[in-house]
C-alpha cells in the first residue's frame, strides 16, 4: 500500500512543499529512502524504526521505499521524521480510517517516540498556509512560536503515540489558541539615557538615527561614553508591529535562537565581537546556510564597537546589505536571500592612541599612523553612514553633577511619533523609514526650498560630497523635520544634517 503525507522543507526563509510517499510491499525486507536526502534525513530511518516500536506499534517487516518528492530538491534536517513515521503507519494499514491527506506533519522523533523541536517551524507554517493548508501537527516545544499564527488549526503533540491517538480519534489533541502579540520595551537592558552625562550632540544624533533608521558612527577617545550610548539604543527603539515581529521571528526561528517566548517582541540588538568572520557576519555554512549577524539584526541594531579592529573584508561585506536591505548568500548547497534591513551603529577612536582632536588630551600618534588607522575603514563604507559625530571627554564637574538628564522613555515617545509619521507617509510603499527612501520617494516627500537647496549646494561643493552623501543628508533632514513635526524641510534641518558629516568635513 502507498501512503502520501504532506511536509515542508526550508529553503532560506521560505517553506517548500515535500510529499512523503511510502510504499510497503511484499518482498525481501529492506528500507530504502530516496529523493535527495542528506545524512540527517537518511539517519531518520533508525529514529523512525525505534520510535514506532517504542510507542507500542508494529514496524512493518517488508520491502519499504520512502520517496521525498520532488526529487530535485535536497532534503536537510530532521523535520521529516514525523511525516515519515505517519506515512509508514498509514502504508502498513495501522491508521485505517484516519484522514491525514490535508494535514502537514513537522517534527523530529526521539528513539522513545517523543517529539523534539525543529528549527524554522514558523516560516514553514506560514508558507504552508499560503498554499492552502489549514491543519498542522508540530512538537509541543515549537508551540510557543506557532501560537501567534491565526487562521489555522495547529496541534502541539508530545509524542508519536499522541499523534496516532489523535488521528484515530481516540484522544484528541486540543489546537493552540491564537495568542495576542504585545511589543515589549527592552527589559533586558539596564542602560538608560538618564545615566549618560553630557554629550548633547551624540544624544541628539542617536535620537535622529533611531527615528529615521539611519546609520550612525561615533568617534572619540576611549572612555567618553560611546559604548554606553550605543547600549542605550534598545531603550529608545520604536515599538515593533506584528508584521515586523513575524518577519524577525522567522529569521531567528531558522537560526535556532528563539527565546522561550516564541516570538521576538523587541527589536534585536546584535553586538558581534571584532574577531567575527565574514561568514558569521553575512551567513553561510558548509551544508545548511544559516542567517548571519546582519540578518539576525534585521529590524534592529547591529553595533560594531571599535570599528577599525574588524577585518577589512568583513566590513566591506556590509556595503551591499546597507544599500539594498538584503543579503544573498551563495554556497554549493544553493543561493539564499535573507533580509538585512538593520541600523548600523559603530564606534571608533580617532587614532591608535585615541586622543587625536581631543579638547583636553594630547595625541602621541604620527600623521602616518593616523592615516593608516583610518584607512582600515574604507571611504565607501563611511559614505553609507548617515550620521558621523564626535564624542569628546567631559569635565569632572559635569560627571559628578546631580542634574537629571532626559531619560530614554521620553526620547522613545518622540521616536515613536516620528515613526508613526513615516508609516503614514509610506503606507502605499514597501518602505518603513526615511532611511529606506529611493529617489522617487525623495522627490515626493523631500522637496527643498531655494534657500535649503543653496545651503546644500554650498556644503556639497565645499566638502566634496558624493551623490550618495547628498541623498543621505536630505533623508536625515527629513527625519529631523519629522521630529519637529514639520511638514517641509527647513534650512535649520539641512544645517543640522550637514553638521553630522564628520569625516566628509575632515576630507
Amino acid at each position: 500500500m502507498i501512503a502520501q503525507i504532506a511536509c515542508f522543507a526550508l529553503n532560506g526563509l521560505e517553506g517548500v512543499p515535500v510529499q512523503v510517499e511510502t510504499d510497503v510491499n511484499k518482498g525481501m525486507p529492506s528500507y530504502e529512502m530516496v529523493g535527495l536526502p542528506d545524512t540527517a534525513v537518511k539517519e531518520s530511518k533508525e529514529r523512525v524504526r525505534s520510535a514506532i516500536k517504542n510507542s507500542g506499534m508494529l514496524f512493518p517487516i517488508s520491502k519499504i521505499t520512502v520517496n521525498l518528492a520532488p526529487a530535485d530538491i535536497r532534503k536537510e534536517g530532521a523535520v521529516f521524521d514525523l511525516a515519515v513515521a505517519i506515512s509508514l503507519l498509514k502504508a502498513s494499514e495501522q491508521l485505517v480510517g484516519a484522514a491525514v491527506e490535508d494535514i502537514v506533519f513537522l517534527g523530529e522523533l526521539a528513539l522513545n517516540g517523543d517529539l523534539r523541536a525543529v528549527n524554522g517551524v514558523l516560516p514553514l507554517i506560514i508558507s504552508a498556509k499560503a498554499r492552502g493548508y489549514k491543519k498542522f501537527i508540530i512538537p509541543c516545544a515549537n508551540a510557543a512560536e506557532a501560537r501567534y499564527l491565526g487562521g489555522a488549526e495547529i496541534y502541539p503533540a508530545a509524542t508519536l503515540l499522541d499523534v496516532v491517538k489523535h488521528l484515530l480519534g481516540i484522544e484528541r489533541i486540543e489546537p493552540l489558541e491564537t495568542a495576542q502579540f504585545v511589543p515589549h520595551s527592552s527589559g533586558k537592558n539596564t542602560a538608560d539615557l538618564k545615566y549618560v552625562k553630557g554629550q548633547p550632540v551624540a544624544r541628539r544624533a542617536i535620537e535622529i538615527a533611531v527615528a529615521g533608521g539611519h546609520n550612525l558612527l561615533m568617534v572619540g577617545p576611549p572612555g567618553t561614553g560611546k559604548t554606553m550610548l550605543a547600549r542605550c539604543l534598545p531603550t529608545i527603539m520604536p515599538d515593533l508591529t506584528f508584521e515586523e515581529a513575524l518577519e524577525i521571528t522567522k529569521i531567528h526561528s531558522v537560526a535556532g535562537v528563539l527565546s522561550e517566548e516564541g516570538i521576538v517582541s523587541e527589536r534585536p540588538f546584535r553586538t558581534p565581537h571584532h574577531t567575527a568572520t565574514t561568514v558569521s557576519m553575512c551567513g553561510g555554512g558548509n551544508r545548511i546556510v544559516h542567517p548571519g549577524e546582519i540578518s539576525l539584526a534585521h529590524g534592529g541594531v547591529l553595533f560594531l564597537d571599535e570599528l577599525p579592529e574588524y577585518k577589512r573584508s568583513t566590513l566591506e561585506a556590509l556595503r551591499q546589505p546597507l544599500e539594498d536591505g538584503t543579503i544573498t548568500v551563495s554556497r554549493a548547497g544553493g543561493t539564499f536571500t535573507y533580509p538585512a534591513r538593520f541600523m548600523l551603529c559603530a564606534s571608533m577612536n580617532p587614532c591608535p592612541c585615541g586622543n587625536y582632536g581631543s579638547a583636553n588630551l594630547t595625541c602621541s600618534c604620527s600623521a602616518g599612523e593616523i592615516r593608516r588607522y583610518r584607512k582600515k575603514v574604507s571611504g565607501p563604507l563611511l559614505d553609507r553612514i548617515d550620521l558621523q559625530v564626535e564624542v569628546d571627554n567631559i569635565s569632572y564637574d559635569a560627571l559628578s553633577s546631580q542634574a537629571t538628564e532626559e531619560e530614554s522613555s521620553s526620547v522613545r515617545e518622540r521616536v515613536n511619533e516620528a515613526r508613526r509619521i513615516q508609516r503614514c507617509r509610506f503606507e502605499e510603499s514597501a518602505h518603513k523609514t526615511n532611511a529606506e527612501m529611493g529617489e522617487r520617494e525623495m522627490r515626493s516627500f523631500c522637496s527643498l526650498s531655494k534657500e535649503c537647496d543653496d545651503i546644500l549646494r554650498s556644503a556639497f561643493e565645499r566638502m566634496h560630497l558624493s551623490a550618495r552623501a547628498r541623498s543621505r543628508i536630505i533623508k536625515v533632514a527629513r527625519t529631523i523635520a519629522d521630529l519637529d513635526a514639520c511638514e517641509y524641510i527647513q534650512p535649520k534641518h539641512i544645517f543640522e544634517a550637514v553638521s553630522y558629516r564628520l569625516y566628509d568635513k575632515m576630507g
